[in-house]
């Protein structure tokens, strides 16, 4: 699936990386605890959050994903945005709760990149 398709499905607001919209995204991944982005995501994604702070792109840069959708229509700082296009980081914004932009996701076919944290939590 294309970012662009993600911002449609999620009718998101592009804030930064207009450039990369026709990259291709393979999976996705909604949190607000960074440590679990770290321990469980294995698939270069997309990450979904609400968490508002520079530490979410300092992740994704570590994690070598390239775009973050901040949900619940919270809007980043300008610092945050501006570290992220520093950077190459797609950033989108939705008004959709996390769990519906999720569930968006999934149902147009997009997997989920926790595939160990999914075999943790039935254990």
């Amino acid at each position: 699936m294309k970012i662009s398709e993600v911002a449609e499905i999620l009718n998101a607001v592009v804030l930064t990386g207009g450039d990369k919209l026709d990259y291709d995204i393979e999976s996705a991944c909604g949190s607000d605890m960074m440590s679990d982005v770290l321990a469980y995501v294995k698939d270069q994604g997309v990450l979904l959050t609400g968490l508002m702070n520079v530490q979410v792109i300092r992740t994704l840069l570590m994690m070598d994903m390239n775009c973050v959708v901040f949900v619940r229509g919270k809007i980043p700082a300008e610092g945050i945005v501006e570290f992220a296009e520093e950077n190459g980081v797609v950033v989108l914004q939705t008004k959709l709760p996390m769990f519906e932009a999720c569930g968006r996701l999934y149902a147009a076919g997009l997997g989920h990149a926790c595939e160990e944290m999914a075999v943790a939590d039935e254990q």
